[in-house]
């Protein structure tokens, strides 16, 4: 007789000899279960669990955390990746604040207590407190939608973590200090970042049937935008000579596709040993942009390669990549002594040059992010 066990969650692992192991729980986040599934330990080990399951509180934040991942925002509204994040953060939650009484959200003293909160986990990593103080936020946003509570405590309670990577970009002999030491697959991931200017879980995810000799053509997971990105002679030359051993592109050591901490692990491994530091492989999405701008491309061009908002292109170049660019600098002062130099001999003839047009504006504008 076949037996459906609702809620079950599996997760496997790889352990220190090499293997795949799966782990089996009665729910996410839920306690292990015994035994392996079709087995009459599994069975038991399972109603056992769930009889044991304490319904939710009411009354309390607890309950509104239950309620905000059981919504379709929380299981489909955002990426698997962001989820399992967000679990982690509301465990903390929970475990400070979930007998808050919901009638006491409302009180304006809330905000202090969550504010001292957050201030005692920025004294272990300003990060991981904006994380968990914004996660708590976006629960409360949601229950203010919802009509549970009437206001959201949280709501503008800015950052604490200011920090920018304006100054990560790889130099050029980043770049070929790190393609003379990893392995092959780790140097086409790079050659893919930097001639695309797309994100990692992109890259990863992206499909050989997305090439077609000519062309890379994707839609981005994070914008919804689609992009068609022409190859260049370097990648083209990559792509043709590469391996297919998976629909995927981009594959570990075994041929198959990259999981996202698998690719982080490998990557920074292969970074320390090219002796690059401070520079991860978010950084060359950064990079990409600032070599198409000192080619000259103009914003559309750049934003129809990397999939950027048309206007969020000139914010990304002036508030995050090119501010103190030397090279770039060094191209304008170039341009002006050249429309100097025209001007004087113009100058003698009684007839004034105009001012030649320039490859890439830019205006002081509203940052935004990438």
């Amino acid at each position: 007789m076949r037996v459906t066990l609702k809620g079950i969650n599996s997760v496997t692992k790889r352990l220190a000899d090499g293997t795949r192991r799966t782990y089996w729980y009665a729910w996410k986040g839920g306690p292990p279960l015994r035994g392996e599934p079709g087995t009459p330990e599994f069975v038991a080990s399972y109603n056992a669990t769930v009889a044991q399951k304490v319904a939710p509180p009411t009354g309390v934040l607890q309950a509104l955390l239950f309620r905000f991942q059981e919504s379709a925002e929380f299981q489909f509204g955002i990426s698997p990746r962001t989820r399992r994040d967000y679990i982690k953060q509301i465990k903390r939650i929970e475990r400070a604040f979930g007998d808050f009484p919901i009638k006491a959200l409302d009180d304006p003293r809330a905000t202090s207590v969550f504010l001292e909160w957050r201030d005692r986990l920025a004294q272990t990593s300003l990060r991981q407190a904006d994380y968990a103080y914004g996660t708590l936020s976006r629960v409360l946003s949601w229950a203010v939608k919802r009509r549970p509570v009437a206001t959201n405590p949280c709501a503008n309670g800015g950052k604490l973590y200011q920090g920018t990577r304006i100054d990560k970009v790889w130099a050029d002999e980043d770049v070929a200090r790190f393609r003379r030491a990893p392995p092959p697959n780790l140097r086409l991931a790079m050659l893919l970042a930097t001639n695309t200017g797309q994100r990692q879980g992109d890259l990863l995810r992206l499909p050989w049937s997305a090439y077609d000799g000519t062309n890379i053509k994707l839609r981005q997971k994070k914008t919804g935008a689609y992009v068609a990105i022409p190859v260049t002679d370097e990648l083209k030359a990559a792509l043709d000579a590469a391996p297919r051993r998976c629909p995927i592109m981009l594959t570990n050591s075994d041929g198959k596709p990259w999981s996202e901490s698998g690719f982080q692990g490998a990557w920074g491994k292969a970074a320390t040993r090219a002796g690059i530091r401070g520079l991860t492989f978010h950084d060359l999405r950064g990079t990409a942009v600032v070599t198409l701008a000192r080619a000259g491309c103009n914003e559309v061009e750049i934003y129809s390669i990397t999939g950027h908002k048309p206007g969020d292109v000139q914010a990304i170049l002036t508030a995050h990549y090119l501010p103190r660019d030397a090279e770039v600098a060094g191209n304008a002062i170039a341009k002006l002594n050249r429309y100097k130099e025209a001007r004087g001999d113009q100058k003698k003839d009684g007839k004034l040059p105009t001012a030649p047009p320039t490859a890439l504006k830019i205006v002081n504008v509203k940052s935004e992010k990438s």
